[in-house]
């Protein structure tokens, strides 16, 4: 039975994190995880519900390794179950130290279990693998009011009381009486409802203002040859003609948003042909924001640049650095690890947070994977950004819930920070996000496009963006109280 309900309950967690999140599952899918606690051998049943968790919502690491990293079905096969029994070290480190909390009493369960949930989705995304991916909170993202609670308390409040919300359930469940799932569920709604009334009565710009914004999706291949990268190359450009075509106001100008890799193989500190495409697009009225690698000597930076008439006008180096992917870890410690990862990146991570001024907005960039690291969006927010971009190539993982997943975690950005947000991504998901994290504007998986609309910075610092530590910081410390305290009693 503890078996059944372990892989049953990791499989409806993982449908959480699906193309479209339900509204409802995400309010009991974790019961059986709390349910799980009061069992002998809890640890061994969390670790199964976290493997089919892990396995179910990150099915598609298997395809990519096949594709792209030319492992035989049955290696990848063996690479995802590896990669799911480690991920999932982090509910197997809920249920060891959560079932004595789960057996001190009903109160100390309802505040120290969700505060310990976010503490170690909090630790994921600074230490053990910097991989903050699917957090709790994102289950939610349709569910009215829980991205405009996010500028409030952040990704880690919503987490704290969606976990709350399922913790009442189990209770009730346990003990055959509906009045703690009742009140635990209707606190929660009354939570969310008053958040989004409060977002309802922010003021909202019209439709006409703000500037002319072009994102660019080319839908391009990961190449294999030459001749597809220029075939991509051309596409790109072509595309990026259309949208400057002289029809630009006086006095304007347009923004071009290219996706991660749209330009690749050129760069712009090497590439003649790139510089001279750029220049025609902006004497045309339009500036580029674009992916290019930087050299500094011996070192090299995943980069977004700026360019205007004038060339550039700032760039940003990626800081969030993808591990196996751009760097191999302790390569300079262990050097075997270099020849383990032959086809690592070789990047060196970005120090700064690098606005990019246009107009009279400052554009905080992220890349790719950068924008789940809500503490790293925050800073830059912190320091004068009014318009947040991300680029990104998903491309790797095809139409998979790859990309709907990592353009859930971009709503969630915006919405801490009540920023707009700009999404160019090479297949898609390429978006429009408004600063309540509303999309206004989307180009699905696999199209080919241009999404047209126009932005307005914010300068008001949420709550969240001031201190984007405060609700993590303070369930840590629930947290080790919570532990500490059952077991002494145990």
């Amino acid at each position: 039975m503890s078996a059944l309900l372990a892989i049953s309950g990791g499989a409806l967690w993982s449908l959480c994190f699906g193309r479209q999140p339900s509204v409802w599952l995400p309010w009991v899918a974790l019961t059986p995880l709390i349910l799980l606690l009061g069992r002998r051998r809890a640890v061994l049943w969390g670790w199964l519900f976290a493997f089919c968790l892990w396995l179910g919502s990150m099915y598609w690491i298997a395809g990519t390794l096949q594709t792209f990293g030319g492992l035989t079905p049955a290696l990848a096969l063996v690479a995802q179950v590896l990669l799911a029994l480690y991920l999932g070290f982090d509910q197997v480190v809920f249920v060891f130290l959560g079932r004595r909390i789960w057996r001190r009493g009903v109160w100390i369960s309802l505040w120290a279990l969700p505060a310990l949930w976010v503490a170690i989705e909090w630790l994921r995304g600074v230490a053990f693998g910097r991989f903050p991916w699917n957090l709790a909170a994102y289950a939610w993202a349709d569910v009215p009011g829980a991205l405009p609670l996010t500028a409030w308390v952040g990704s880690f409040g919503v987490s704290w009381l969606l976990v709350f919300a399922n913790v009442c359930v189990a209770v009730a469940w346990r003990r055959r009486r509906w009045e703690a799932a009742a009140t635990g569920v209707l606190l929660a709604l009354l939570v969310l409802i008053v958040a989004g009334r409060w977002s309802d009565g922010e003021a909202v710009r019209s439709p006409g203002a703000g500037r002319e914004v072009r994102v660019i999706q080319p839908n391009s291949t990961i190449v294999h040859t030459w001749e597809e990268s220029w075939d991509n190359y051309r596409r790109l450009i072509a595309m990026s003609d259309a949208e400057c075509d002289g029809r630009v106001p006086a006095g304007e100008r347009r923004l071009l948003v290219w996706p991660e890799s749209a330009a690749w193989p050129h760069s712009y500190g090497t590439s003649e042909r790139l510089r001279d495409d750029l220049a025609r697009l902006t004497e045309r009225g339009c500036d580029v924001l674009l992916g290019s690698q930087i050299d500094e000597g011996e070192k090299y930076f995943n980069s977004v640049l700026l360019v205007s008439k004038e060339g550039p006008v700032g760039n940003y180096s990626k800081r969030k650095l993808v591990p196996w992917g751009e760097y191999v870890p302790l390569k300079d410690v262990l050097p075997f690890m270099g020849r383990v990862a032959r086809a690592a990146g070789d990047f060196t991570p970005g120090r700064s947070t690098a606005l990019l001024p246009w107009r009279d907005e400052r554009l905080a960039a992220a890349i790719c994977y950068e924008v789940i690291f809500g503490g790293a969006v925050a800073e830059q927010v912190r320091d004068g950004a009014t318009v947040l971009v991300t680029v990104t190539n998903d491309a790797w993982y095809g139409d998979t819930t790859a990309p709907h997943q990592h353009f859930r975690a971009a709503r969630f950005r915006a919405a801490e920070n009540r920023r707009p947000l700009i999404r160019a991504a090479l297949t898609g998901i390429s978006g429009l996000i408004d600063r309540r994290g509303d999309v206004t504007g989307r180009l699905g998986v696999g199209e080919r496009g241009v999404l047209r609309g126009r932005i307005t910075g914010a300068r008001s610092l949420s709550p969240y963006s001031r201190a984007p530590w405060l609700v993590p910081l303070a369930c840590a410390v629930l947290a080790v109280l919570g532990v500490g305290w059952s077991w002494r009693r145990g």
